[in-house]
């Protein structure tokens, strides 16, 4: 070390020109190439330190992590001293494009971003950080997760900026797809993250059926305004129409347009319109789910457009679109992309200020005026049930047109992020049935494991169907199916035995989602959670019951063989089965397991029961 600390002050001296002694020299430069000199005696008592004991022992690292962290200059920043959010969004999309290209081994292109939603600004001189790993991937895609920090570097101070989640597509030579290698998760984190993936992949599949959906169901809700419009602004006096040329410093090696990039000239267009529309200086919010459509390249010009869509009491929606074309002007512009951006304005306390309505143009104007609407009410859905943490979501969400997916995404991943629980500890095993419990907070999460000759996907068909549940849990005594939301999605009203200490019945309104395999290694899911619906209130003689995280995961073991797994996520005390003995863990669950198997078994081959499941 000493040699070390000389040889460092020895450059110091030799920058600033300092004559240095020849002897100091040579014992520095034999110091840095490996000293002959005895080692020193240890003083009596004194341990032999162990090879590398200096070194911390940290746990593996993901090998597609990527740690990105910049200071914010004058430069970043818009007239508030401000980082641009612009230049957050290059800064995200670079570092989730090296993470996915870590685990391709190739480039990479930016495919969607999901909802962001941006909870604090961030002050010049303060440090932004960015970490970005693979959460899963999938044939030639992959999610990216990000998550956005500041660091105050004078009061050591840290908070969240944003998360968010990115896919990327691997391209080989002339575009061409590559398919990926599956990636495999060690911690509890990375299991859930990568299991919850293929839950979120589906989400954005069906992302625009859901507003066509909602429009369709319910046009006339999209129009209700109550404030008094006649100091609207038209909507045409916003409209932002801008061109760039795309430069070598704006593209990848590949010569095409960083994602991050196109987002930035968005943003900028995006603040203008709205800036237009409020004459003050606006703070963007949330950006939602966009695709891009197609690349751009080197040489390219992208026209930008901006327009706000619609003005509501505290915030404002503006559409932004991006087209290209090449130096012909007589070739037809490429859609790259669209995106919907949500705005506020603060006012001194950094509370919301009250916006001016805007007045929608007839035609055009007034289908983005709806769509707008529709947007606002999906949105807020969306993040309301899929962005809370399990605990903050009431454990009965009114279901509805809008919010059918989002619950239905909740649904499915509560199960998946039990499932990848760490620390459960076995209770109990009778005969092939085992029983673990976890105990974390002030939930109280059991499961109970069987194997059974069945294959895994008729027992997935048979377990989903919760009305045939009374045939083997006698504590079911009736399942009516209320609502076929879709082929993986019912609503079920359900009433159970009395439970202890009660003259009346429990009845239950419960959603079930059901989930095929995305990928080799998934098991079949099959989730419970309680909804309402006002067509099916609480009645006077039941009482009404709710299920916060239930369900059943079947993994195969071999053609004829699966592992059939139910897990039960409750307050203590909530179901009977589990108070009858929550200490003890009574045999009542196991034995209302053994009766699962025999079912299973019983109806393996049966025609009719095939016939029952449809």
């Amino acid at each position: 070390r000493a040699t070390l600390l000389l040889s460092r002050c020895l450059l110091k001296m030799v920058k600033g020109n300092i004559i240095v002694p020849e002897d100091i020299l040579s014992f520095c430069c034999n110091g840095l190439q490996g000293s002959t000199s005895p080692p020193r005696a240890r003083e009596p008592g004194e341990q032999e330190e162990a090879p590398g004991a200096m070194a911390s022992p940290s746990p593996a690292r993901n090998p597609t992590e990527v740690q990105m962290s910049q200071l914010v200059l004058p430069c970043h920043t818009n007239h508030r001293g401000e980082l641009s959010t612009g230049q957050l969004l290059k800064w995200i999309d670079t570092a989730a494009c090296l993470s996915a290209e870590r685990h391709a081994g190739c480039p990479c292109v930016t495919a969607s971003m999901d909802d962001i939603y941006f909870e604090h600004t961030i002050s010049v001189g303060q440090v932004v950080n960015i970490k970005a790993k693979v959460n899963r991937a999938f044939n030639s895609s992959m999610e990216v997760g990000i998550q956005v920090s500041y660091e105050d570097l004078c009061s050591g101070k840290h908070c969240s900026i944003c998360k968010a989640y990115a896919t990327f597509v691997a391209q080989g030579p002339l575009g061409s797809k590559v398919r990926l290698e599956p990636l495999t998760p060690q911690t509890e984190e990375e299991k859930i993250e990568y299991s919850i993936a293929a839950e979120r992949r589906r989400m954005r599949l069906v992302h625009k059926d859901t507003l066509k959906d909602l429009l369709t169901h319910s046009p006339r809700e999209t129009e209700l305004e109550t404030r008094d419009g006649s100091g609207a602004v038209p909507a045409e006096r916003t409209r932002v129409e801008s061109v760039e040329l795309v430069l070598p410093p704006h593209a990848n090696h590949q010569g095409n347009t960083f994602g991050g990039q196109i987002m930035a000239w968005m943003e900028n267009v995006a603040t203008i319109a709205a800036s237009r529309l409020c004459h003050a200086h606006p703070t963007l919010r949330a950006i939602e789910m966009f695709h891009f459509r197609g690349p751009s390249q080197v040489g390219d010009r992208l026209v930008l457009k901006a327009i706000v869509n619609n003005a509501f009491k505290n915030s404002m929606e503006v559409g932004v679109s991006a087209e290209a074309y090449g130096q012909e002007m007589s070739i037809s512009r490429r859609h790259i992309n669209s995106a919907f951006m949500t705005f506020v304005v603060l006012d001194q306390e950094g509370q919301p200020r009250t916006l001016p309505m805007v007045a929608p143009e007839p035609g055009d104007g007034e289908r983005r005026y709806r769509e707008a609407s529709a947007r606002k009410k999906i949105r807020l859905d969306r993040k309301y049930v899929v962005s809370c943490k399990q605990t903050e979501v009431p454990l009965s969400v009114p279901w509805d047109q809008s919010n059918k997916v989002y619950l239905s995404y909740n649904n499915v991943s509560a199960l998946k992020m039990l499932v990848a629980k760490a620390n459960w500890a076995l209770a109990r095993e009778k005969d092939k049935v085992r029983m673990y419990t976890l105990e974390e907070d002030k939930f109280l999460s059991f499961r109970i494991e069987i194997s059974v000759g069945i294959p895994a996907g008729r027992a997935f068909s048979l377990l989903s169907n919760l009305r045939r549940r009374h045939e083997w849990d006698s504590h079911y005594v009736s399942a009516e199916l209320v609502q076929k939301v879709d082929d993986d999605d019912m609503i079920y009203h359900v009433v159970s035995q009395k439970l202890r200490h009660e003259n009346k019945p429990q009845d239950f309104v419960i959603l079930a989602s059901r989930r095929k395999p995305c990928s080799k290694g998934d098991p079949y899911v099959v989730a419970f959670r309680s909804v309402t619906l006002p067509t099916h209130p609480a009645r006077a003689e039941f009482t009404r019951g709710e299920t916060l995280c239930s369900g059943f995961c079947i993994w195969p073991e071999s053609e004829e063989m699966s592992k059939v797994a139910y897990y039960n996520q409750a307050m203590p005390g909530y179901l009977n089965y589990v108070t009858t003995n929550v200490a003890g863990l009574s045999s009542d669950i196991c034995s209302t397991f053994e009766a699962c198997e025999k079912f299973l078994l019983k109806n393996k081959d049966s025609l009719i029961s095939r016939l029952q499941d449809f």
